[in-house]
């Protein structure tokens, strides 16, 4: 019988097996972090799972899935007050709030739409706070005894970023870190790293990317006087003559400086791809075919219903902002006339501005638009603020006027005591769910009755070796009715004004009709 081979863990520790050394330690890990649970898990991120049978090849999927986290790792400087720029880390966070107005359950919600949102991002949520007061505290968000408990909480879950439910002002945003001594950030730069993390195509990094310089601008911090200023004018050279007495733009400005010019090449470069957009609109106009939006609350179910709809293949996620550039694809009525349906990126509550103005082009196609599909998720505990949430947002890109459908989607996750609330909220509403097809038809049926018809009724005769005529009466107005005979092909549609001149040489009248007949019997 030989001897097995032992290794350091098969020593024994503070008189326990080093077998359970392991063990030992995610049991300590699990027991602390569960003895300082305030605020419950993220319930906006629903654990179930789509089936994905409708939602076609989903390419992205592989791509996102390529890079994972790996824990453990993080070199995160205890002291980071003396950082000048800070890139965003998320790894093991608590989030922080203040209930000002309304009710409880709304800063709960937006409480655990805040932790949806960080561990979309890539973070773990170990903790929530919540503290009632009328305003937020001008100097630390919340107020001073609180923001001491939050030191103790922070240190005592081992977390290294706090994340607030609004916007910090900057000197909150120090005032804070200088109390809890771990990184504070709020809930603006959440969304935008989120948004930087799924943004594909050139023009929708090129919007993050605005929005981000926009939010960085106000934050800059000084970094010591050591390197704080550079020499202006002649002071570099000689040391004397005119600009010799200032000490030349600090480095700050400097900063502020380059960020300027970094965002007006920006606002450029989107500005010249706004052209390649107006060809593509200017297309489906000039064929005149309708366009439907799809907008909604983030993960709400849009791209889901899009592939339940088209087959477009949309990647489907169960995450926060998971698709952010604009889809669009062709489909028809069942009568057979052509529209499109085009996929808008998500909206949230307290949508950062910086992202709304820089996103505006991508929200052309809602204004744009001759019915807004707006999808709300049924299943979520507050539909009513998703509503009111993304009507805001629709009513600042211009489009309170365009026809509303709203889709309750989800709808196999809803009761019937849920329904009668929705149905309550919007009467109108139509009930689907794009994982069951359930309502697909009843929604289709709505959205033709709301497209736009051909306005016009021709008769026409169109000789054969004008196929090219047909093809687009079939593509762009509704035919009614075709006939064959030996002149060519006797057609009757619909189409609208701006094709009738251009069919004005086809019109079959009743007076060319009663010549062609007076003809033959006069001779």
């Amino acid at each position: 019988m030989t001897d097995t081979p032992t290794t350091p863990l098969d020593d024994e520790r503070d008189g326990q097996p080093g077998d359970d050394v392991v063990a030992r330690v995610l049991e300590r890990a699990a027991s602390r972090a569960s003895a300082y649970t305030i605020f419950s898990p993220a319930q906006a991120i629903q654990t179930r799972s789509l089936d994905g049978s409708g939602d076609g090849d989903q390419y992205d999927r592989e791509d996102r899935a390529a890079l994972r986290r790996v824990a453990g790792l993080s070199t995160e400087l205890e002291d980071v007050t003396e950082v000048e720029y800070r890139q965003l880390r998320l790894e093991n966070v608590v989030l922080i709030g203040v209930w000002s107005q309304g009710s409880l359950s709304d800063a709960e919600n937006s409480l655990r739409e805040l932790a949806a949102l960080a561990e979309t991002a890539g973070a773990s949520v170990l903790d929530g706070l919540l503290q009632r007061r009328p305003n937020p505290d001008p100097s630390t968000y919340l107020g001073k005894g609180k923001a001491e408990e939050l030191r103790q909480t922070v240190a005592a879950l081992g977390a290294d970023t706090v994340i607030a439910d609004t916007e910090l002002a900057p000197s909150q945003r120090r005032a804070l870190e200088d109390v809890v001594k771990v990184k504070v950030i709020d809930r603006t730069a959440v969304i935008l790293d989120i948004f930087s993390q799924h943004a594909k195509s050139r023009e929708g990094k090129a919007q993050v990317e605005l929005a981000q310089l926009e939010y960085l601008l106000p934050r800059l911090r000084g970094w010591g006087d050591s390197m704080s200023r550079q020499a202006g004018g002649q002071v570099g050279g000689a040391g004397a003559g005119m600009g010799s007495r200032g000490p030349g733009e600090t480095k700050i400005e400097l900063d502020r400086r380059r960020i300027h010019t970094r965002m007006a090449r920006l606002r450029r470069q989107i500005k010249e791809m706004k052209p390649a957009r107006d060809a593509k609109r200017a297309n489906r106009d000039r064929n005149e075919v309708p366009s439907v939006a799809i907008a909604g609350y983030t993960n709400a179910g849009k791209s889901s219903l899009l592939n339940r709809l088209t087959s477009a293949g949309v990647l489907v996620e169960n995450a926060l902002f998971a698709t952010l550039d604009a889809t669009v694809r062709k489909s028809a009525t069942t009568d057979g006339r052509p529209f499109t349906y085009a996929d808008t990126v998500g909206f949230v509550r307290n949508l950062p501005h910086q992202l709304v103005e820089a996103f505006r082009s991508t929200l052309e196609e809602v204004a744009g638009s001759d019915v807004i599909v707006h999808v709300v998720d049924g299943s979520h505990p507050d539909p009513a603020a998703q509503l009111a949430t993304v009507r805001e947002v629709i009513g600042e890109v211009d489009g309170r006027d365009i026809p509303e459908v709203v889709v309750f989607n989800k709808s196999d996750l809803v009761d019937d005591d849920q329904r009668l609330v929705l149905q309550g909220l919007e009467p109108t509403a139509v009930f689907v769910s794009a994982r069951t097809g359930e309502g697909i038809d009843v929604l289709l049926a709505k959205l033709a009755g709301l497209l736009p018809e051909p306005e016009v009724e021709l008769d026409l005769l169109v000789p054969y070796d004008r196929g090219d005529v047909v093809s687009h009466l079939h593509d762009s107005g509704r035919v009614l009715t075709t006939d064959y005979d030996e002149q060519g092909t006797r057609v009757h549609a619909r189409v609208y004004p701006s094709d009738v001149a251009a069919l004005s040489p086809f019109v079959r009248t009743e007076t060319a009709d009663a010549v062609e007949t007076a003809e033959p019997a006069a001779s």
